[in-house]
């Protein structure tokens, strides 16, 4: 392991991702041809990437007190990345909804 930690501060989500046969126009509703979840947010990706470098990273950051909120914290802990220095205010989690048609194309929102 490399012996100089790393300390990130920036963004955590948890992306949601529909998959469709295309992107929706406005206000239509299309049906889903799949449903993924993944671990987000600009500061998020980059600790994932040292601590699977190898090296001890923590992230100070902010996640939400629910469902999405725990997946997140557990998703990053089984990276390797310590979240001791990140707060959890009750609130909700800043969640990203992306729609992705083949071939890629893909848009997003925040909830």
């Amino acid at each position: 392991m490399n012996t100089r930690p790393i300390v990130v501060v920036g963004s955590l989500n948890l992306d949601l991702v529909v998959h469709a046969h295309r992107i929706p126009s406005s206000g239509e509703t299309l049906m889903g041809t799949g449903y993924d979840e993944s671990l987000g947010g600009k500061g998020a990706n980059q600790a994932v990437a040292a601590a699977k470098l190898g090296c001890a990273v923590t992230m100070i950051g902010r996640t939400g007190n629910d469902a999405y909120g725990e997946r997140l914290r557990a998703g990053m802990q089984q990276a390797g990345v310590d979240l001791s220095a990140s707060a959890t205010p009750a609130l909700r989690l800043s969640a990203k909804l992306f729609s992705v048609a083949r071939p890629t194309r893909f848009q997003f929102s925040s909830l």
